[in-house]
């Protein structure tokens, strides 16, 4: 359930992106990822029509915020004594950025198809197989949450809950249930409801399992303005 290096929470994100909405910085943005190496400041100054120390600036918040990776290179032909320092260099960084609001994790609805139809191809029946990968997704989301220490002593439903929120469900917790006001695959919910609102209560029901709480139980409950699992207390 987690890819917190690949995809950050939607305020990482978010802070990220921020960095893009001066222009100028944009620009550099857009002239650094176009290239088919990487570029050094003059260049990069020169190719979007600012002076070098304005590029500069940028660039380096642009490294800062990790849009941009460095790396150090002297010119073909330059080695040894007296060649000078190492060229700074600036390319796209690897990373992925994408920020919805409400957050959305087609992503993740993904990964848990791929690994499900992988899994049927090996044998296992496809229905078996993709439960099976949406319950491992949600015992992976509280693995990532203790890994993180964010896993508190507020009790069962609260853990739910805090682990949930890390993947954009927005739950609430009411008395003894917690309804999930956001579903993170809602277009996909919409088109295909069966398929993905069973597998996203399949994928609590793992959460749940990991946190080893017999207390607890996972439901398909769907009701407008809010996703279909909800997880209450039993007795």
């Amino acid at each position: 359930m987690t890819d917190r290096g690949g995809q950050e929470g939607s305020d990482a994100q978010l802070e990220r992106l921020a960095a893009l909405g001066d222009p100028g910085r944009r620009a550099l943005y857009r002239y650094v990822a176009a290239q088919e190496g990487p570029v050094g400041r003059e260049q990069a100054a020169a190719g979007v029509g600012v002076a070098r120390h304005v590029a500069k600036f940028h660039l380096d918040r642009l490294v800062a915020d990790g849009l941009l990776d460095v790396e150090y290179r002297r010119p073909p032909g330059r080695g040894g004594p007296g060649a000078g320092r190492p060229a700074k260099l600036y390319r796209r960084a690897g990373r992925d950025l994408a920020v919805s609001l409400p957050e959305r994790r087609y992503d993740l609805i993904a990964r848990v198809l791929v690994e499900g139809v992988e899994a049927a191809t090996d044998g296992a029946p496809l229905a078996g197989a993709l439960e099976t990968a949406a319950r491992a997704a949600g015992r992976a989301a509280v693995d990532e949450a203790r890994s993180e220490h964010e896993v508190g002593a507020r009790g069962p439903l609260h853990a739910v809950a805090s682990i949930l929120a890390r993947h954009g469900y927005e739950p609430r917790v009411q008395e003894s249930v917690v309804t999930l006001a956001n579903c993170p695959f809602q277009s996909l919910a919409r088109s295909h409801p069966d398929l993905v609102c069973g597998l996203n209560v399949r994928l609590v029901e793992g959460l749940v399992e990991a946190l080893d709480e017999d207390s607890l139980q996972t439901r398909l409950d769907p009701a407008p303005g809010r996703c279909c699992a909800t997880v209450r207390e039993v007795a």
